[in-house]
């Protein structure tokens, strides 16, 4: 059986500079999911012509920057992340090439063996997040199961959350101790009946 290799991270795109290449409707998908997870999330899109979805965005999200141009190799430089969703798979190839030589990480849409990550669904009440991969095989089994989990979820995890994190500052002992603590009280998660 085939086994999903990749590595969950949570990035915090408001402390990073990502680009977007490409201003068409991949790239709203793409700007959209960026922005419902990290709000903030610090971003360029570079195009010659840019969807009206992307410019309201734009307008709504100050961290949102929005260049009308062609790609240009110097655009890569101080970037932590790269999307390139144009609709000439040349300047795509390009892009991945160049961001690969400056040791960016970089997504190819809907090319998987040019992606170095992919954009899962996320699931998030909170303080909580959930991403879900189906490794890139299946996007409607990725979105089943994100709409599974935000029914199954309790709204109020949040609060238990930040209960426990009030409790855990409170907790004396070393690091094996407080882990020890910890676990106790949170088994009933795992052994709901």
């Amino acid at each position: 059986m085939e086994q999903n290799e990749l590595y969950p991270v949570f990035l915090k795109l408001h402390n990073l500079s990502v680009l977007i290449v490409g201003g068409g409707n991949v790239g709203l998908e793409k700007l959209s999911f960026l922005l419902k997870s990290s709000p903030n999330a610090n971003v360029e899109v570079v195009s010659k012509d840019f969807h009206l979805e992307i410019k309201l965005l734009a307008e709504k999200h100050p961290s949102i920057k929005l260049t009308k141009s062609k790609f240009k190799k110097k655009m890569l430089k101080k970037r932590h992340m790269v999307i390139a969703c144009t609709d000439d798979l040349k300047v795509n190839k390009r892009v991945y090439d160049l961001s690969r030589n400056r040791y960016l990480i970089c997504n190819i849409a809907d090319t998987p063996d040019l992606c170095d990550y992919y954009l899962g669904g996320i699931v998030t009440k909170g303080n909580v997040k959930i991403a879900i991969s189906t490794n890139g095989k299946s996007p409607t089994t990725a979105k089943r199961l994100r709409e599974f989990f935000e029914e199954v979820i309790p709204e109020d995890i949040n609060k238990m959350v930040e209960n426990l994190n009030e409790y855990r500052k409170t907790l004396k002992g070393d690091f094996e101790d407080k882990v020890k603590k910890m676990n106790e009280i949170t088994a009933s998660l795992k052994n709901k009946e």
